[in-house]
């Protein structure tokens, strides 16, 4: 857990640069929290547990309902400021090699950073090291949309389009993620859409649950900011990292839950659909959930 008072109370004194430096760092830290809005700190046994390593949901835990059945999760607390805490927890316990947050000029109409708090997420990302994937990326790809959507949809990670352009889901999966969005009655640039781990794993791997774990602070916190109505959790990682359940997608899907007082609605990943055109039907009918949900007129296909 990094520096603590018992650090310092055996005696050993620090040296005067190291106690401005600490002072220094505070000082930036505590500006980020104000610009984040952020009131308080939570107690350190509240640190989730490591992602991507969870076990399936018994049966007897989903309640029927079909499809208006809402499943409640761990993560339903209310939501106050909740993917901030995590971010923050990542933060104070990021290893001593992590960069510090970047100079928020830097990144003023990036994409994906349309609004101050999502502004200063990606501040705090700087160029982040905090995973092995930094070592071969060509961009770190944050996310893209409007930042006040009441529609997110959350994907695994960057391809090797994305990696290249910096922005998520523009590769041939993005290109049928964007004809689903027009589906729904929905312009891209209307909804935000962003990845559970910011680079992309080599050769388009699936995300290991260190690198899951480096990176799901920062996309809590981007949820946290955003505030939707609902969130689209497109296949097997993104819907098992937000609701922290191994339950396999085939069966998530279709199916009504809850993140942090937020309906979310697993389907399957776009990739997916490409391989398996048949499941189009399926997910089609998972979207149309949604579309109930936001007072969407429903449309055949």
């Amino acid at each position: 857990m990094g520096e603590s008072s018992a650090d310092v109370s055996g005696g050993v004194q620090p040296h005067e640069e190291a106690v401005a430096e600490l002072a220094a760092e505070a000082v930036r830290h505590l500006a980020w929290l104000r610009s984040a809005g952020i009131q308080e700190l939570p107690p350190p046994q509240e640190r989730p547990a490591p992602p991507a390593v969870f076990p399936a949901a018994p049966e007897a835990a989903v309640p029927p309902g079909g499809d208006e059945a809402l499943v409640r999760h761990s993560h339903d607390a209310a939501p106050d400021d909740a993917g901030s805490r995590v971010l923050r927890r990542a933060q104070d316990e990021r290893p001593p090699a992590a960069p510090a947050g970047a100079p928020l000029e830097r990144f003023a109409g990036a994409k994906g950073c349309g609004s101050p708090e999502l502004l200063a997420i990606r501040g705090e990302l700087g160029e982040c090291a905090r995973c092995k994937l930094a070592k071969g990326r060509h961009n770190l790809v944050f996310g893209v949309g409007n930042p006040k959507a009441e529609l997110v949809f959350v994907g695994e990670g960057p391809g090797e389009d994305e990696d290249l352009q910096g922005e998520p889901f523009v590769g041939r999966a993005g290109q049928l993620l964007t004809k689903m969005i027009e589906a729904m009655g929905f312009a891209r640039s209307d909804v935000y859409i962003a990845n559970v781990v910011k680079c992309r794993p080599p050769g388009n791997r699936n995300p290991e649950p260190d690198e899951i774990e480096a990176c799901e602070p920062y996309l809590r916190a981007q949820l946290a900011a955003i505030r939707p109505k609902v969130i689209v959790a497109l296949g097997k990682f993104a819907a098992q990292t937000l609701l922290r359940d191994g339950t396999p997608i085939s069966k998530l899907r279709g199916r009504w839950f809850a993140y942090e007082g937020v309906r979310l609605m697993p389907t399957f990943h776009p990739a997916y659909l490409l391989r398996s055109p048949d499941e189009k039907k399926k997910a089609w009918e998972d979207l149309q959930l949604v579309m109930k949900e936001l007072g969407k007129p429903l449309a055949r296909r």
